[in-house]
């Protein structure tokens, strides 16, 4: 590895480059210990939360972004190709936000049959091709509005946030809120506003909590039919997350007790995939646990709960990949099972290879196994798998 691939070489290059911080300094405004910040620049650590992702930026007067670098490869054919049509998606976006519409090329029953098909894609992690499809599914959209559009729209939005374009998430789960809005779908309001709070940084977890707390109120009046009682749960998740990231475990233990609740009452769906592809039910409950205690560092809890959930009753990738990473994160970090960790980390890359590569900590963690096993030898897969995060690990 070269000196600029671990967090812990740029955190000490900007502590520097802001008058000469010392570790106590920069510890103190972050929150964690002087001997961590010591570890972590000596590379001995890694960063596991996101709450110490945010707390150290912050102190550094960094977005979290700015400190992390841009992580994967850029060779990578997934992240290269989907780049290409970034900029179409972009101009797409704007064009609805300022009212134009185009003359559709689709009538309803061929835009159906294409959102269907960037459904299928968005259930398989397959962010590369249906990036592909949305420079023309939006303004074909747009043009007919109502549910399509909001449907569109929430599907550039993930879409988006899983290649790292957050802040083009954000606008385009905002044309998904307007367009739910114009058709008073409280299911899809709820969905849009899911949106919002998933593709806010996770520094602005305070607002995205906020958020998620704002929309639950307005939904409760429509929380009788099916569709909006999934949004709702999913909401609960969400805030049950951020309430974690920004502190407050009493909210996060609310958030997660009304979400087990809702769950419990619903089921898991029975196509796996449920209202919008989100998957809610009591299986996605316990896999935003196992994220939750991972955050807090509570690595048993996050094998217990592993144990006690089998993600292949959920269809989308995702999911599937969420729950590898958590596990591989809580076997890494807990120094349980390297190769344990590694496998776990394979199946997560493998669920959703975008996602996987630009997860921050899914890199820590792949990092921290490479800096163990430099007292020996690093094994062919964990060398393949740290080029996804494009650390050459026979450096």
């Amino acid at each position: 590895m070269t000196e600029t691939d671990t967090i812990g070489a740029r955190i000490r290059y900007w502590r520097l480059r802001r008058g000469g911080m010392t570790q106590a300094v920069l510890a103190g405004l972050a929150g964690v210990s002087q001997s961590y910040i010591s570890q972590v620049e000596a590379g001995h650590k890694g960063i596991e939360r996101r709450s110490t992702l945010v707390g150290i930026a912050s102190a550094l007067q960094l977005t979290v972004a700015d400190l992390l670098g841009q992580p994967g490869d850029p060779t990578d054919p997934v992240k290269a190709g989907a780049a290409d049509t970034v900029p179409a998606i972009w101009t797409a976006l704007i064009e609805i936000e300022e009212g134009e519409r185009r003359t559709p090329t689709r009538n309803v029953e061929e835009l159906t049959a294409a959102i269907t098909e960037s459904a299928e894609l968005r259930d398989r992690a397959d962010h590369g091709a249906m990036s592909r499809l949305l420079p023309s599914l939006l303004p074909d959209a747009a043009a007919h509005g109502g549910v399509l559009l909001a449907q569109v729209a929430y599907h550039t939005a993930a879409c988006l946030r899983h290649l790292g374009y957050r802040h083009l998430a954000l606008s385009a789960a905002r044309v998904a809120l307007t367009a739910a809005e114009e058709a008073e779908s409280a299911a899809w309001i709820g969905a849009a506003r899911f949106a919002c709070t998933q593709a806010l940084p996770i520094e602005a977890a305070g607002i995205a909590n906020r958020a998620a707390g704002r929309a639950l109120a307005d939904l409760q009046a429509a929380a009788a039919a099916p569709d909006v009682r999934q949004m709702l749960g999913q909401l609960h998740l969400s805030a049950a997350l951020t309430s974690t990231v920004d502190g407050r475990p009493d909210d996060s233990r609310a958030h997660l007790a009304e979400a087990s609740r809702e769950a419990e009452s619903l089921g898991d769906p029975a196509d796996g995939a449920g209202f919008n592809q989100c998957g809610f039910g009591p299986t996605n409950v316990r896999l935003w646990e196992m994220s939750i205690a991972a955050e807090l560092g509570e690595y048993g809890r996050v094998l217990e709960l592993g144990r006690l959930v089998r993600p292949d009753a959920l269809r989308p990738a995702i999911r599937h990949m969420s729950y590898w990473l958590d596990l591989g994160r809580a076997l890494a970090h807990s120094g349980r099972s390297d190769r344990e960790a590694l496998v776990a980390f394979m199946r997560a890359e493998r669920a959703a290879p975008a996602p996987f590569a630009l997860n921050p900590l899914a890199r820590e963690a792949v990092l921290t196994m490479v800096r163990r096993s430099r007292r020996r030898s690093v094994s062919a897969d964990l060398r393949v798998l740290a080029r996804r995060f494009g650390v050459d690990a026979t450096a």
